[in-house]
């Protein structure tokens, strides 16, 4: 069992094919993300309380960081 002042593992995954990105606390999906606004707010309704997503060393950034949320469009090439 986790120490109670230790905080989980959070994950916001690389971008899916429509920019948006899973964000997960260790096997749990908590939700998906289609803003970095919303990793705050999924975070909150998970009652996991973090001031600046974009700063922390809590949040684990995959497939690039709080500012890449690519479109469809920015996947392929016309």
């Amino acid at each position: 069992m986790a120490h109670p002042t230790e905080h989980p593992h959070i994950v916001v995954h690389s971008p899916a094919l429509d920019g948006s990105r899973r964000v997960t606390s260790g096997d749990e999906t908590l939700g998906i993300a289609t803003h970095v606004d919303d990793v705050g707010e999924i975070l909150r309704l998970a009652d996991l309380y973090v001031t600046d997503v974009e700063e922390t060393d809590l949040i684990e950034w995959e497939g690039g960081g709080p500012d890449d949320w690519p479109g469809l469009s920015e996947h392929h090439e016309p």
